[in-house]
């Protein structure tokens, strides 16, 4: 088959190297220069399905209503909202049924713990290696913290995650560098979850799906896919459209927009989510693979000689704008924990990325409803964690071949009934 991907991020990228794999001629349109601009371009990095949740969980909540009083919450609402956000969050608040959260959850953990196998097997066949790193730590910083994270404790052990809670102790065992004077009543190890630079994957897939014979076109401005004739583009700088045998639309927040013109109203929403990265000068004062601030959702990850800070959320704000609260957050908890651990003085790099989020936290991946166009996005803040999996589940379901997952919850159908 003929077909083209709309996006190049890492959901782009893999869906163009599993289908090339499977013999299609692929071509990737992309609006950026490059592969992995958008949100794949500095996120945390981590790769832990067993640390991923849907924003209808317990406890939510008060995360979504805390940044309306305190300055170093994870979670920000820019007022006055939009109508499209509001009504994001009501469909967020309906997917807070406990057996919706449960089966949401559940769909995630699936796709996440398939995805990272499909990805150590990539990764094994490609030229070059990426930076990564084994392992994940939990930081709880006091009893409320260790008394949150229960509910989810005991979930990850009824799904059979490998989990190891951990004195504070032995927490500065596995990473040397905390800071020793920092209050820690203890942590959560994942040994087998992982940290990994998204970009620097992007980049070497793409080499790898290339020498499989896909076209990546950049500065590319997808205008529509057209109502009438299936699986057709219209281009911004070409006046004649072009027609391929299939459409797989991976094109992040801009796919609303493509999709409403064909009436399909997907609730997709831009949630924004912060980073700094700093040069490391001493590595013996940086982390040796990532830690995860529980109280604060902020992520601290080694990426070579880099050390990377990601997390807050912003509902409701726009690209060009910063939140300096949330910047500030990122220096605070990088502070608390590793101190030494970056150059701050100079070459800091601040980024704000728009990660597309679906209100009831799965992706969708499949057929749309519209012949000849595919979906496989909404993956949110998890995009780095899901992609292999997600790209693979896409490629199996067009070459009419049974997943190797049970797919069940994923489906476009789910979030258009619940509109």
């Amino acid at each position: 088959m003929n077909i083209a991907i709309l996006g190049a991020g890492i959901i782009g990228v893999t869906t163009a190297y599993e289908l090339a794999a499977d013999g299609h001629e692929v071509t990737v349109f992309e609006r950026h220069a490059s592969v992995a601009e958008g949100a794949s371009f500095a996120n945390a990095g981590v790769l832990a399905p067993s640390h991923l949740t849907p924003w209808t969980a317990s406890g939510m909540t008060a995360r979504m209503l805390g940044p309306l009083l305190a300055r170093h919450a994870p979670v920000r609402l820019r007022r006055p909202l939009a109508a499209a956000d509001l009504a994001w969050m009501r469909l967020w608040r309906r997917a807070r049924e406990p057996a919706t959260q449960a089966a949401n959850r559940a769909h995630i953990h699936r796709l996440a713990l398939y995805s990272r196998h499909r990805l150590r097997e990539v990764a094994a066949r490609m030229a070059y290696d990426f930076d990564r790193s084994a392992g994940y730590l939990v930081l709880l910083r006091g009893d409320m913290d260790r008394q949150r994270i229960q509910p989810g404790l005991a979930l990850l052990r009824e799904l059979g995650v490998p989990l190891h809670e951990v004195t504070a102790d032995e927490a500065r065992q596995i990473e040397p560098a905390l800071h020793p004077h920092t209050p820690l009543a203890g942590a959560i190890h994942l040994p087998q979850d992982e940290v990994g630079n998204c970009r620097q994957f992007a980049v070497i897939l793409r080499d790898a799906a290339e020498q499989l014979g896909a076209r990546f076109l950049f500065n590319k401005n997808i205008i529509a896919v057209d109502k009438a004739r299936a699986a057709t583009l219209h281009l911004a700088d070409e006046t004649a459209p072009r027609q391929f045998d299939a459409i797989v639309l991976c094109a992040g927040v801009q796919s609303a927009e493509l999709l409403r013109p064909l009436g399909i109203r997907l609730p997709l929403r831009p949630v924004y989510g912060y980073s700094i990265s700093a040069h490391i000068p001493e590595p013996v004062h940086a982390p040796r693979s990532g830690v995860m601030d529980e109280r604060y959702k902020v992520a601290i990850t080694r990426m070579g000689q880099r050390v990377r800070v990601a997390g807050a959320a912003e509902i409701g704000g726009t690209p060009g704008t910063l939140n300096n609260d949330a910047i500030q957050t990122l220096y605070k908890v990088l502070a608390d924990w590793f101190p030494g651990a970056g150059r701050l003085s100079s070459g800091v790099q601040t980024w704000k990325g728009a990660r597309p989020m679906l209100p009831d936290g799965p992706p969708v991946i499949g057929a749309s409803g519209i012949p000849g166009l595919w979906l496989n996005l909404g993956h949110g803040s998890s995009g780095w964690a899901l992609a292999c999996g997600s790209a693979r589940v896409l490629a199996d379901q067009i070459a009419e071949r049974q997943p190797e997952i049970d797919v069940a919850g994923l489906d476009v159908g789910r979030l258009l009934l619940a509109a």
